[in-house]
């Protein structure tokens, strides 16, 4: 039975400052997998080295030739990788590109979306094109000249200074005046080449999660996010410090729309796996909600407290199952 089974390589890891954070998805898919369906190892990909990490604590090298492996003597060979790489090289098509010229199938999209979505600029003013409603923006480079009080006219105070393209919640600030826009553009450059200075939305927080298949479409319920920090950073994130509420707090009106615009974007994109959208809902001149797009990741956190299995599971799904419909629509 074990030769019948499809081999699934869990990659996780990455460059990124969510190293560690990425493992986490790691084990968390692994957990989540159905291992009577499938053979399933996790790859630790960091820089140049890559290995499968086997339960016992041992490793094998992997063979970036044709992506296999030896173990107990024999050379295996994987036939889908399930990429939850938070950040590069994972997020941002380089891994993509890579499985595409070993044509092995993988669970995001494709390197130009991957691409695309990994910056934050490009994807929003991409995607203004189509009509979805996302806050002004600015783009710097490091070491480019800059008016602060001019960007300050034109973005408005407060706002957000980000990395560009960078997949982690490192070197986000939230800026007040404009003299606090020096000092976070230097956080934010020491993640990424390019700094992203963005206009603040004043409203609810929600992030949604969808997948889709040949013959269906599953939008997740979304999350409200709750935290008393200045914004949804990294200790947010990951150290506890919010409450996530799923299903999001909306009016019946506002979660349809919202789930429309999920779909909408998903199909904009040509989306590929399970990926997560990020909103701000804002109130317009006539109080009525306004739906914004945040931002997108397309290789959503796996732990078990993750938005994602979260959301799944107040659908009434089973993460089992819709992890074995995201590998088999490839097949």
């Amino acid at each position: 039975m074990e030769n019948n089974k499809r081999t699934i390589a869990i990659v996780c890891g990455g460059d990124s400052s969510e190293h560690d954070v990425s493992l986490r998805s790691g084990q968390g898919l692994y957990s989540f997998f159905d291992k009577e369906r499938y053979n399933i190892y996790i790859v630790d990909v960091k820089g140049t080295d890559w290995h499968v990490a086997f339960d016992n604590g041992d490793t094998a090298e992997i063979d970036k030739n044709d992506f296999s492996f030896v173990k107990d003597g024999q050379r295996k060979y994987f036939d889908y990788a399930y990429i939850t790489i938070h950040g590069q090289p994972g997020e941002n098509g380089v891994m993509q590109g890579y499985f595409d010229l070993i044509h092995l199938p993988y669970s995001t999209s494709g390197v130009l979306v991957e691409a695309m979505t990994f910056d934050k600029y490009v994807l929003n003013n991409y995607l203004r094109g189509f009509g979805i409603n996302v806050a002004d923006s600015i783009l710097l480079r490091r070491g480019e000249e800059y008016d602060d009080e001019a960007i300050a006219k034109r973005i408005g105070m407060p706002c957000f200074v980000k990395p560009a393209a960078d997949g982690s919640s490192f070197g986000v600030s939230k800026v007040k005046n404009a003299d606090q826009l020096a000092p976070a553009l230097r956080v934010a450059f020491m993640e990424a080449e390019e700094a992203m200075i963005e206009g603040f939305m004043d409203g609810v927080e929600i992030s949604q999660g969808i997948y889709k298949t040949a013959d269906k479409c599953v939008v997740l319920p979304a999350t409200e996010v709750v935290t008393s920090n200045e914004f949804f950073d990294y200790d947010a994130k990951y150290n506890g410090q919010v409450q996530e509420i799923t299903p999001a707090r909306l009016s019946p009106e506002t979660a349809a729309e919202v789930a429309k615009t999920t779909s909408r974007i998903y199909d904009i994109l040509h989306a590929n796996g399970i990926i997560r959208i990020d909103y701000i809902i804002t109130k317009d001149e006539n109080g009525k909600d306004k739906v914004n797009m945040l931002e997108i990741n397309t290789t959503p956190g796996m732990t078990v407290t993750s938005f994602i299995p979260q959301q799944v599971r107040a659908a009434g799904l089973d993460i089992k199952d819709v992890l074995s419909d995201i590998v088999e629509n490839q097949f």
